[in-house]
């Protein structure tokens, strides 16, 4: 393997990693008080409580956030760069 691509991939791990633990916070802060006091109205939307559309779009978002980083981590022995290494 070249240097410059265990550089690149070293910090490609580590900005995968920066953000699954931005995303997890950010997460959590999106169910805490706060944020589900400002969607706990009497409001509906097509006769469903806005707090439901909350969880459920955020559910969502988190598995599109799933989704994208389990697709930018490649597996090891999909790396074919051409070059063997003994």
């Amino acid at each position: 393997m070249k240097p410059e691509h265990l550089k690149h991939s070293f910090f490609k791990r580590l900005s995968l990693r920066e953000s699954w633990i931005i995303f997890f916070i950010l997460g959590i802060i999106m169910l805490n008080y706060p944020f589900i006091h400002i969607f706990n109205k009497h409001v509906t939307f097509m006769s469903i409580p806005l707090l439901y559309f909350y969880i459920i779009g955020g559910w969502f978002v988190s598995i599109l956030v799933i989704l994208l980083f389990t697709r930018s981590i490649k597996p090891e022995s999909s790396r074919d760069d051409g070059s063997t290494d003994k």
